[in-house]
């Protein structure tokens, strides 16, 4: 008897996900959950060390660049403030005494915001301190400025204290006790909010001011609801900051590209980078030359001067696209890190450099900072032993949804 041979069949063909399943899904994840922690938490470290370092360095010329001493008077900035209406708290007394006590929270505050330290108080110190800083002599720094200037701004819309931060490491040793210094500072900084609200009229754009009320009142609701009401209270204020740290994440993203953008399309207008040569007039001028006999060295060449000019404008015209396929960033964005660590180098620019580094880790891969992580947290155990928790990864209350509610912490 002779049998039909069965056609062997394969796995049903999966069907497409529907177009609502994958919006709910994009929704969930994107109010659920704060993407990227690695990256923000990059982003803060670095604009906080770039801006700590820089006050560093100029500490004995702090009165020069900033204070009564400068040649920019204090009458000359308190006449640009009243058309432009920058803020600045130094605009609040003309004292010696007023400028050191700002100089030094400035100080305070980029190193607290360095090591994740109440992150959400310190980072709108460190805020504070950026604009009226720069805001107090707006001809003093070298463009890495205008980048620490807006993303001092950005950080205070962050989650960025959720790894990398004594904030995620205090909340896995508190094990639910209460929190006595996050109310404190909250009252404190209410207290300062009171003195800036009397000196309204010196301090400049009314918006900050009003954005610092909103900042300090949302936190006191945080708490609230957090021992209060934890249930949907307490969910819908995560979701609400869930969505602003994302929307605030991508504008750092758009930032950036926009950054690398202009900055392209203005270069290929010029005359010396269309020829090549736009890289040997910087390497003359004795501003721009830490070391002359590299920078000698380096402008003999005109090969070279020309790869880099040409270089310059071919890698920052083309990042913005390369955000489509990933390999090709990862490889553009080390290119791109290597040229500012070559800017640093030849043309004596290192905080201007490590902003654009800073800004530019935002894109880069969560793999690759896990690993960072996990390199340097082993390197801080063999030097550090008794420092060790002994605790397993998996094990480690990182998500501030499980830890307890603070204030400002």
């Amino acid at each position: 008897m002779n049998r039909t041979p069965t056609p062997a069949t394969g796995p049903e063909p999966t069907r497409a996900e529907p177009l609502d399943r994958r919006l709910a899904r994009a929704v969930q994840r994107v109010t659920a959950t704060a993407l990227g922690p690695y990256q923000s938490a990059v982003v803060r470290i670095g604009f906080a060390a770039a801006w700590l370092f820089f006050l560093l360095r100029e500490f004995p010329n702090r009165h020069e660049l900033y204070g009564p001493e400068g040649p920019w008077s204090w009458d000359m900035a308190q006449q640009l403030i009243a058309n432009n209406h920058s803020f600045t708290v130094l605009m609040w007394s003309d004292s010696a005494l007023w400028f050191e006590t700002v100089y030094v929270l400035a100080v305070l505050s980029s190193a607290l915001l360095l090591l994740g330290w109440r992150t959400r108080a310190v980072s709108v110190l460190f805020m504070v301190g950026v604009l009226s800083l720069q805001n107090r002599s707006i001809f003093m720094g070298d463009g890495g400025d205008n980048v620490i200037h807006l993303m001092s701004m950005y950080l205070v819309l962050t989650r960025c204290g959720r790894v990398w931060s004594l904030d995620a490491r205090r909340l896995t040793r508190r094990a639910g006790r209460p929190d006595r210094l996050g109310p404190v500072l909250w009252a404190v900084l209410g207290c300062g909010l009171v003195a800036a609200t009397l000196f309204r009229d010196r301090s400049g754009e009314t918006w900050v001011l009003a954005l610092l009320w909103l900042l300090w009142a949302a936190q006191g609701l945080w708490w609230v609801a957090g021992r209060y009401a934890p249930g949907q209270p307490r969910v819908l204020l995560d979701v609400l900051a869930n969505l602003i740290h994302n929307a605030t994440l991508f504008v750092i993203m758009a930032e950036v590209c926009l950054i690398y953008a202009t900055a392209g399309w203005y270069k290929v207008q010029g005359s010396r980078w269309q020829d090549g040569t736009a890289l040997y007039y910087p390497l003359q001028l004795d501003y721009f030359t830490p070391w002359p006999p590299l920078s000698d060295l380096l402008a003999a060449s005109g090969v070279m001067v020309m790869v880099l000019t040409y270089g310059t404008v071919i890698v920052q015209v083309a990042f913005p696209f390369t955000l489509f396929n990933r390999r090709v960033k990862n490889v553009l964005l080390v290119v791109m890190m290597l040229e500012h660590a070559g800017i640093a180098l030849l043309l004596g620019l290192p905080f201007f450099s490590l902003a654009m580094i800073a800004a530019d880790a935002v894109f880069l891969p969560t793999v690759f900072l896990v690993w960072l992580g996990g390199r340097v947290r082993r390197g801080r155990d063999r030097l550090l032993p008794a420092r060790r928790t002994g605790a397993v990864a998996g094990q480690r209350r990182t998500s501030e949804e499980r830890a307890p509610r603070t204030l400002v912490g």
